[in-house]
């Protein structure tokens, strides 16, 4: 009996030392690590589009009358650059349209093809940057309803219209290809379709009312070319023989 009175008490400072020792701590979470990943980017996100833009970059437009090349220079506007080079990254452009088109001023583009883009869009708007450049012929800009209202509309320029760098449009960059196929967007409609109307129902209203309206089929951004690697020396020649002096001498 005493023997297994013993055996009980030995079991029992056995469960009690179990129960009182302390869990294995944790290795404690990295400051920032549960934001680090942030939102997922999105285009039906746009907060989530926020990648800073390289300082010049490139994004090539392939479209129903042509490819064209812009070059953007990040220092001309930066928030404007920042703004495109997401854009064109997550793939906005594809299907949109040159739905305003005035021969001798400009050729307007930047309303999606898909409705739901252009409802989420439509409040995401970045200040105004300085105008540092002016708007010259093949000039990219971003359209603007008033001050600090950008958000996805943008016109190339036909010609040189200086008088809007004292509205406070802010080029950021240039068609360096292609400003003949810019030349040539269809400009039979004018400015006769509806930005609301493009807003609200996307391609659907284009196809249905404005069937010969040129579209950008896809944007992309240009890779940057790789550093040129440099020449290897030139191999020494083998060094040849000496030469024999002629027999006899």
């Amino acid at each position: 009996m005493k023997a297994l009175t013993t055996g009980i008490l030995v079991c029992a400072s056995l469960l009690a030392s179990h129960a009182q020792a302390p869990a294995p701590k944790k290795a404690p979470a990295k400051p920032g690590a549960a934001h680090a990943a942030g939102p997922r980017p999105s285009l039906l996100n746009p907060a989530s589009l926020k990648a800073t833009a390289p300082a010049v970059y490139k994004a090539r437009f392939t479209t129903t009358v042509g490819d064209f090349v812009v070059e953007v220079h990040r220092d001309w506007a930066p928030l404007g650059a920042d703004r495109f080079y997401n854009l064109v990254k997550y793939g906005y452009f594809t299907n949109a349209s040159f739905f305003r088109v005035v021969p001798g001023f400009v050729v307007q583009f930047g309303l999606a093809a898909d409705p739901a883009l252009n409802k989420v869009w439509h409040e995401a708007r970045i200040p105004d940057d300085p105008v540092k450049q002016s708007n010259k012929r093949g000039s990219l800009v971003f359209a603007t309803a008033g001050p600090n209202t950008r958000t996805t509309q943008l016109f190339i320029n036909f010609v040189d219209n200086a008088r809007l760098d004292g509205m406070g449009f802010a080029p950021f960059g240039t068609v360096i290809e292609g400003m003949d196929v810019v030349d040539k967007i269809f400009p039979g409609y004018g400015e006769r379709p509806r930005q609301d109307l493009i807003t609200e129902q996307g391609d659907a209203y284009i196809k249905t009312n404005f069937p010969e309206m040129d579209k950008i089929k896809m944007a992309k951004i240009v890779p940057a070319a790789a550093p040129a690697a440099p020449a290897k020396a030139a191999a020494k020649p083998a060094a040849r023989p000496a030469a024999k002096s002629p027999a006899g001498k």
